[in-house]
C-alpha cells in the first residue's frame, strides 16, 4: 500500500532533520519542500524538489498529501504560526512526529504540527497542543499542559501540574518548578528556573558564567601552545 505524501514547509537545518526523521518511521514519503516564492533561491535539497508555497496544491494537492511547518522559534514562534494557518486554509492537513525514541505515556494528547524529539518523557496526563516543537531530552511531568505555538529547547524540566502559555520559548536546561503558570509570550532563557507564575511577555535570562581570572592555558601548565 502506497504511502501518504508529505511537503515539509520550509528548507532549513529543521527541515532537513524532519524529513529524515519523518522518513525513518515509515509513515509518510516525504514528496517535496515548499518555501515562499521570495524565499525560493533552489530548486532541490535532500533529493526532492523544492516548491513555490503558493502554488503548492498545483503541484501536490491536499486531498493525496499532508504538510508540515518546519520552522523553530523565529517572531516568538509567530512565523511557524502562521504558515500553519497559511497551509490550513489550503486544505492541507498538518502532520505531526513523536520519536519511537522518546517515552510517551498512553493517555497524552498530542497536537498537529507538534514535533516531540528522541528522549523526551510525557508522563501521564500530558496534554501538548498544536504547534508544538520538543526538542531533545526534555521532562515533562504529569497533569502538564503545553500551549499552542511553543518551543522548548533540550533537557528542560517542567514538573508536575504545570501551564506553559502559548507563543512562549523554554531554553536550554531550563526548570519550571510544579504548580507553576507559565504565562503566554513567555522567553525563558537558558539555565533559568521558574518557581513562581510569570506574567505574560516576560522574559528571563541566567547570566553566562563569568570567565575565571586564571586562564586554561595557565591552569593546565601548557607551554608554548
Amino acid at each position: 500500500m502506497a504511502k501518504r505524501k508529505l511537503v515539509i514547509v520550509g528548507d532549513s537545518s529543521f527541515a532537513e532533520i524532519a524529513c529524515e526523521m519523518f522518513d525513518a518511521a515509515g509513515l509518510y514519503e516525504v514528496a517535496a519542500f515548499a518555501v515562499h516564492r521570495q524565499f525560493l533561491t533552489r530548486t532541490d535539497l535532500l533529493g526532492r524538489p523544492i516548491l513555490c508555497l503558493e502554488d503548492i496544491g498545483e503541484a501536490i494537492p491536499p486531498s493525496e498529501c499532508d504538510a508540515f511547518v518546519a520552522l523553530t522559534y523565529r517572531e516568538l514562534n509567530r512565523a511557524r504560526t502562521r504558515i500553519c494557518a497559511e497551509v490550513r486554509g489550503k486544505g492541507y492537513k498538518l502532520a505531526s512526529y513523536v520519536s519511537p525514541d522518546a517515552f510517551v505515556w498512553r493517555n497524552v494528547t498530542v497536537g498537529e504540527n507538534c514535533f516531540v524529539f528522541e528522549q523526551n518523557v510525557l508522563q501521564p496526563f500530558v496534554n501538548i497542543s498544536d504547534n508544538v516543537i520538543l526538542w531533545s531530552g526534555n521532562h515533562i511531568g504529569h497533569h502538564s499542559s503545553i500551549g499552542e505555538n511553543v518551543f522548548i529547547a533540550s533537557h528542560v524540566v517542567i514538573s508536575g501540574h504545570v501551564t506553559i502559555g502559548k507563543n512562549s520559548f523554554i531554553g536550554v536546561n531550563a526548570t519550571v518548578a510544579d504548580t507553576v503558570r507559565v504565562a503566554e509570550d513567555n522567553w525563558i532563557g537558558p539555565n533559568s528556573l521558574i518557581t513562581k507564575d510569570t506574567e505574560p511577555g516576560a522574559m528571563y535570562r541566567s547570566d553566562s558564567t563569568p570567565p575565571s581570572s586564571v586562564g586554561s592555558l595557565r591552569f593546565f601548565r601548557v607551554k608554548g601552545g
